[in-house]
């Protein structure tokens, strides 16, 4: 299931036009995050998408969103892309997102605000992050226009009906990866925002990746027997 997110709506029209969009791709799960109010713009705009509006889900953050809808994959977009000092906006293009989801779980597409985009919290949340090429004179898109090419390259693939063969590594299968990772580099001596960064990056690569059960278990046997190792070698 496909779960589209819209974070801190400020328009009205712009929560039209995104039901309509998704309408457009086969995508019918609309969740607002602290929504400005659902106004006559709002079902204008959204023409023959007015049953996405009426059955939208409201919840108060990302956090409560994800945990309540058992979300197991978080796509978070910027039109801000980060460079290699920038390790949380560090992005994937919409063609390289739509070449590796193949995944059978709760995915949710997490667009931001209108003025501001996501916050350097909420994009530390998402397991990768998207972000469209456009011309350096205005890199900033409207956030339906960006929603139109993002289901665009997904439903080439025709991903909101497709099912894997191969059974995905679970959301609490790649926390649990993510936690033995932490121990690990918590004991090394690094500094704390250094574990931060090294622990974003460990979690943009799983999302990348898109490692399936089989590998998650493989490599969390590794990882223990790395933290064995390196528990070991501290107590000599």
């Amino acid at each position: 299931m496909i779960y589209v997110v819209f974070t801190e709506p400020e328009s009205p029209g712009n929560i039209g036009f995104l039901a309509r969009t998704m309408k457009n791709f086969g995508l019918t799960k609309l969740i607002l995050i602290n929504p400005c109010s659902i106004e006559n713009e709002t079902w204008f705009q959204a023409m023959h998408a007015k049953d996405i509006i009426r059955e939208r889900k409201t919840y108060s953050s990302l956090e409560e969103f994800r945990d309540s809808e058992g979300i197991d994959f978080l796509v978070g977009t910027t039109g801000v892309a980060g460079g290699s000092h920038n390790v949380p906006r560090i992005a994937v293009k919409p063609e390289q997102l739509r070449e590796s989801v193949n995944f059978n779980g709760n995915i949710a597409i997490i667009f931001g605000r209108e003025g501001n985009g996501l916050t350097n919290k909420e994009i530390e949340l998402c397991d990768v992050v998207v972000s469209i090429p456009t011309h350096e004179a205005y890199p900033i898109m409207n956030v339906t226009h960006a929603a139109a090419i993002i289901f665009y390259e997904l439903f080439k693939k025709d991903l909101t009906f497709h099912v894997e063969d191969s059974e995905l590594a679970s959301k609490i299968e790649k926390e649990s990866l993510i936690y033995t990772m932490d121990q690990i580099i918590d004991k090394l001596g690094y500094p704390p925002h250094k574990c931060r960064n090294a622990s974003t990056v460990f979690r943009r690569i799983l999302g990348r990746s898109f490692i399936s059960a089989r590998e998650a278990h493989t490599l969390k046997g590794t990882l223990r027997r790395i933290k064995q190792r390196v528990d070991a070698y501290k107590n000599e």
